[in-house]
């Protein structure tokens, strides 16, 4: 028993000590500049496919939506599945969007995260309200 609870201290006292060691990366728009449109794409794509993970993990809701009988699920979860999906924005458009929003110093310190959902919400608002892609693509919030 002891060998265990040193062998748990000794563990949890390398991850700690591993995990204070790594250097934290700040995902913002000095980040998103020193990326090359290959690394970009690349990003846009890699976060695409968390998204739609994420949205199956919500629609994995609706069945626990369904056996505790809670009322307003369907529509709470196709709210949460429309504001995760990256579906309406191709990656290319994604990468010119924001390489838009981080040219301005006002938002260079926005979290990368945030400002492809402020996009993304921007695209869908766009598109309920009929706009032209090509004028909310260059569109930044002021």
């Amino acid at each position: 028993m002891r060998k265990f609870i040193v062998g748990v201290v000794v563990g949890f006292s390398l991850s700690c000590g591993i995990g204070f060691a790594s250097s934290s990366s700040e995902h913002d728009g000095s980040f998103w500049q020193q990326l090359t449109k290959a690394a970009k794409t690349s990003y846009i794509n890699g976060y695409r496919d968390a998204m739609d993970v994420s949205i199956q993990q919500v629609h994995t809701l609706s069945i626990a939506a369904s056996y505790l009988h809670w009322k307003s699920a369907d529509k709470i979860i196709a709210q949460l599945t429309q504001e995760l999906s990256m579906s309406g924005v191709k990656p290319d458009e994604a990468v010119h969007k924001l390489d838009a929003l981080y040219s301005n110093p006002k938002y260079s310190q926005l979290d990368l995260g945030q400002a492809l959902q402020l996009l993304l919400a921007q695209t869908s608002e766009s598109a309920r309200n009929g706009i032209d892609e090509d004028s909310a693509a260059t569109a930044v919030p002021q």
